[in-house]
């Protein structure tokens, strides 16, 4: 009898990642002929085939692997995200980067604590987990974006580096907070020697993982694995993530930082033969691909519609304060004090514009809703306003913006700066 309940359980799990998948198959194609963002259609999707419209899926029954969908797909996406890292190019504008990872995440969390307070009237800490979890942009939105449009370097890798280095902070800031509230304690002394702690932890294990592991692969005698590249590929995600976690580190830092050290390799003397790297190239992204998917699907199908009507104008306002006080305010304190980057007015102006929320606020908001925190209801419907508003208007506008701005490469005078900035 036992058995057979195992069975079956099994079956609806395997149909429900199917209807998943072929679900996320269809909005990628539409995706292409509408050209709006993937995510955005993911989101929606989840609505209606979850239990608010169709009941096609209801991923509550399954509490465990929802946790490990979202906790491995937010790594796998950190680490995809970390690949993308040019260091070559961040050199120029690592200061900038490093504020509007760290104090610009900070900035955003502790302004939007007041918005989402003043808005929802809910309690302090609600309001900051909910800045928190929306604190951080997305590389794996902003990646695919500028893939198809050819903007300045200096300005793409700026956003990228960015949303990559944020992703990380803002997934340790909400892991923070909701430590706070879990434990009812707070000790500022206390919190900041565990956030430093996480970093540092963080740091030291992905940036060993990453080598040790990469050598393995790597296109020499030394490299005894290098067939099985993209195997090692994933297995490193969660090494990292699993080491890092245990050792009291950011598990997300850890993935963060694998995927720098496999996307500058030859700065480690570590190289991979053409066959490898296509393999893990092809590899990663189609998992990547699965993670998005999945991550997005769910957390639309965990949208309560009513919930969302309910808290819809907080919601929106929020958003727009998020959007054109926020984010402004941001971008100027963490730019402005970077002489070295020379920053132009366009280029300011853009990075204030494009701050698309996605994979690691959704994984995040995922993962609190689960555990039934008091205001999860506030948190979930901010988190999915903000996702759904700044990717449709912001990450649709992208180009539009670029080309007013006089920052897409096909400008001859911005392919010369281009090329100067790196």
């Amino acid at each position: 009898m036992e058995s057979s309940i195992h069975t079956i359980a099994c079956n609806n799990l395997l149909i429900l990642f199917a209807v998943i998948a072929m679900t996320g198959i269809v909005c990628s194609k539409l995706s292409e002929l509408l050209k709006i963002p993937d995510v955005v259609l993911f989101l929606i999707a989840g609505i209606f085939i979850g239990p608010s419209v169709l009941k096609f899926i209801d991923i509550s029954q399954y509490q465990v692997e929802n946790q490990l969908i979202l906790t491995f797909g937010s790594a796998f996406i950190l680490y995809m995200g970390g690949k993308e890292i040019s260091l070559k190019v961040l050199k120029n504008v690592k200061i900038s980067v490093l504020l509007l990872s760290s104090v610009g995440v900070l900035i955003s969390a502790f302004l939007m604590q007041q918005v989402i307070g003043f808005s929802f009237g809910t309690s302090a800490m609600v309001a900051l987990l909910a800045g928190s979890i929306i604190a951080s942009t997305d590389p794996a939105t902003l990646v695919p974006i500028f893939n198809q449009i050819k903007i300045n370097k200096k300005v793409s890798q700026t956003v990228i580096s960015e949303s990559a280095f944020n992703d990380a902070t803002g997934a340790i800031l909400t892991s923070a907070v909701l430590a706070i509230m879990l434990s009812g304690k707070f000790s500022l002394q206390d919190n900041l020697y565990e956030l430093v702690l996480m970093i540092v932890i963080g740091l030291v294990v992905g940036l060993f993982t990453g080598i040790i592991l990469l050598a393995l692969v790597n296109d020499s005698p030394r490299g005894i694995f290098k067939d099985y590249t993209p195997i090692i590929s994933i297995i490193s995600v969660i090494i990292a993530y699993e080491l890092s976690t245990a050792l009291g580190g950011s598990g997300y830092m850890s993935c963060f930082i694998v995927g720098i050290v496999t996307g500058n390799k030859q700065n480690f003397k570590l190289w991979l033969s053409q066959k490898s790297y296509d393999a893990d190239c092809h590899v990663v992204e189609t998992l990547g691909t699965i993670c998005r998917m999945c991550i997005f699907i769910i957390l639309g199908s965990q949208v309560d519609l009513q919930v969302v009507g309910k808290y819809f104008l907080p919601s929106v306002a929020s958003v727009l304060c998020f959007m054109f006080i926020v984010r402004p305010i941001c971008v100027l304190a963490c730019t402005l004090v970077d002489r070295q980057a020379k920053w132009k007015k366009n280029e300011i102006l853009f990075m204030m514009w494009v701050r698309e929320t996605g994979v690691i606020p959704a994984a995040l908001c995922g993962i609190v809703t689960s555990m039934n925190i008091p205001g999860k209801e506030v948190i979930s419907s901010v988190v999915f306003m903000t996702i759904l508003i700044t990717l449709i208007i912001q990450g649709s506008s992208t180009k539009f913006v670029a080309k007013k701005l006089g920052l897409l490469i096909e400008n001859k005078s911005t392919v010369e700066e281009s090329k100067e900035s790196i």
